[in-house]
């Protein structure tokens, strides 16, 4: 199965670009640890990123991401720590497997785009990662581009059990 195949055409370009953006750059950038493949994706003067540390409760969400260093830093060390993991199957092709972004809202010049994780993932020591969470991403056309200007992540998937 083709698990990396963008599911929106490229005649619907503003979701498809998105979907390349926070799906198919991102795990690639993920797995090569390089922040430079990604960094020209962000609204910089204007990103935040609230961590919901996979609570239901949003008043235990937090904004932890304040900045883009913020979360470059975490996401390099996330990406540092999974390159250590060694897994019995491929990590790419796992990592599409598990993700869903097919819930795209356009209005304008603004987007937010629903990227869910489920699944898991086979380890080389015989468990697995179990990846179960959501992150809401919102978006800005700047400059006939689209950035990332904040998100939720890390919430439960399903939100509500």
């Amino acid at each position: 199965m083709n698990y990396d195949k963008n599911p929106f055409p490229e005649g619907d370009a503003d979701r498809h670009y998105l979907w390349e953006m926070l799906v198919r750059r991102d795990i690639d950038a993920f797995l090569s640890q390089d922040w430079s493949m990604v960094e020209g994706d962000f609204a910089e003067d204007r990103f935040f990123g609230m961590h919901a540390h996979f609570l239901s409760d949003a008043d235990s969400w937090r904004l932890q991401f304040p900045n883009v260093e913020t979360y470059r830093d975490e996401w390099l060390r996330q990406g540092k720590e999974t390159a250590t993991t060694a897994f019995a199957e491929p990590l790419r092709e796992a990592l599409f497997r598990v993700t869903n972004m097919r819930d795209i809202d356009i209005d304008g010049d603004r987007a937010v785009l629903h990227k869910k994780f489920n699944g898991m993932v086979a380890k080389a020591d015989g468990t697995v990662d179990r990846l179960n969470w959501q992150t809401l991403y919102f978006c800005s056309k700047i400059d006939g581009r689209w950035k990332i200007t904040g998100f939720v992540g890390y919430m439960p998937n399903p939100l509500c059990a």
